[in-house]
């Protein structure tokens, strides 16, 4: 029954990446792979390996209401994931339906292809430094398709701004949920995993844009023009009213890492209560304008726009994974690496490749519940390079990451166009980072 669990997870994400091929959509697909998964789970309870022996060599199974106790702690984890993301998309598409965008594209006006991915990307990298990855590529995602017309292009931009947000959100202790994680588990410190690991995410952009710039030289462009003629169509509002979003948007998603640490509750409320907010403000905002002009800017109306097909897609390959969690195969898994592998770049590496293809929240979770700090001490070369290597190796595959989720929603990014334009990209960048922090750590 295990090897069934693995073959339908290997088979839902094989179609999920045939998607377009097949016609069928990837939602459908996710959600039939991660209930199936349970199913499996639930029926071959009793043929689980020695994973669930409380001694070595003896087999115990568990109690019968061991998987609804696990399936209630996985979903509460998935809802906080998922209520982040509603809110974020929603304040986001907010802003954007008052064309508050128009702050910063306005003042983008290069036609050149290969000068504004380098403006795009960097802009990532360090906006998801301050905020987080996936909220990073929502608001990156949708000033994108405001400004581009032709389709690759979009896409093109679209792909890196995912490596940027990944490889941005490495070296930040806010930047990423896997950073976040060890920095509140005491494995890393703020100062010094900005310091150990901020060169290599550096490279793992870098890189890549210097080879992208080389090979989009030779590329014939998509359409004659890179940016739209005009920001969408009539603006409904007012250069006040743009702003005054923008400003509101901007503050109520930075203010997100803030009152996490203040409060010490998930970032799911912040961004909730953020959402409330802005709710209240539209509201008295549009209250004495006629009903045909304000439709479409209430918040009422951008919740029915939401890319819910996304949200339920996200959904369902989280329970997948959950699903390989509580069976023990990722836990099995970091133990094999630990013990066939050893070497911590090695080690670090794998976790990082495999978590282009299962959530990095998993997997470091095993690798933190396998050493402890005695171990491993605070601040160890492999707490940093696991950081890193979890949070830039999501880039890989455009479900690895939260940040390429939500891009795929916004943009409709195709999987095999990801894998077969920008994969290969992402690996070399991820593999440059690696490199550069042995060298930084062990040569200099």
């Amino acid at each position: 029954m295990a090897i069934a669990i693995l073959l339908a997870f290997v088979i839902g994400y094989g179609l999920i990446a045939f998607e377009h091929p097949l016609k069928i959509d990837k939602a459908a697909t996710a959600l039939i792979t991660g209930i199936i998964c349970w199913l499996l789970l639930v029926y071959g309870l009793d043929q689980m390996p020695a994973f669930w022996a409380t001694v070595p060599g003896e087999h115990i199974k568990p109690d019968p209401d061991f998987i609804s106790h696990a399936l209630f702690e996985h979903l509460g984890s998935i809802s906080e994931i998922l209520f982040f993301l509603l809110g974020a998309m929603a304040i986001v598409e907010l802003v954007d339906a008052h064309d508050g965008f128009r702050v910063i594209t306005d003042r983008i006006t290069t036609e050149n292809r290969i000068k504004l991915l380098w403006i795009i990307s960097w802009i990532s990298f360090f906006l998801s430094a301050v905020l987080d990855n996936m909220t990073t590529a929502i608001i990156m995602c949708a000033m994108l398709r405001r400004m581009i017309r032709d389709k690759n292009d979009l896409w093109w931009m679209g792909g890196f701004v995912i490596i940027a947000a990944n490889a941005g959100g490495a070296w930040s202790p806010i930047g990423d949920v896997t950073t976040i994680m060890l920095w509140i588990g005491g494995q890393v410190t703020s100062w010094n995993i900005i310091h150990s690991t901020f060169l290599a995410s550096l490279a793992s952009l870098g890189i890549p844009l210097l080879l992208a710039s080389y090979f989009l030289r030779k590329r014939k462009p998509g359409s004659e023009d890179l940016l739209m003629d005009e920001f969408g169509t009539i603006a409904r509002t007012t250069p006040f009213e743009q702003k005054l979003l923008f400003v509101l948007g901007c503050l109520s998603l930075l203010s997100v890492p803030v009152f996490k640490t203040v409060t010490h509750l998930p970032p799911y409320m912040g961004v909730l209560l953020s959402l409330g907010i802005l709710w209240i403000v539209t509201e008295i905002m549009h209250r004495n304008k006629e009903v045909d002009h304000k439709r479409g800017l209430t918040v009422s109306y951008i919740l029915k726009q939401i890319d819910t097909t996304s949200i339920l897609f996200f959904l369902g390959i989280l329970l997948a994974v959950g699903a390989l969690e509580t069976s023990g195969h990722l836990q099995l898994l970091a133990e094999a690496l630990n013990h066939h592998v050893g070497n911590i770049y090695a080690v670090n590496s794998m976790i990082g490749l495999l978590s282009a293809i299962v959530d990095n929240v998993p997997l470091v979770a095993a690798s933190m519940g396998m050493y402890d700090l005695s171990f491993y001490p605070p601040d160890h070369d492999f707490w940093e390079l696991l950081a890193y290597c979890a949070g830039t190796g999501g880039s890989i595959l455009i479900i690895g990451s939260a940040a390429g989720v939500a891009s795929m929603g916004i943009l409709k990014i195709d999987f095999l166009w990801y894998l077969k334009r920008i994969s290969i990209y992402a690996l070399i960048g991820y593999f440059s980072g690696i490199a550069v922090y042995y060298l930084q750590h062990h040569l200099f």
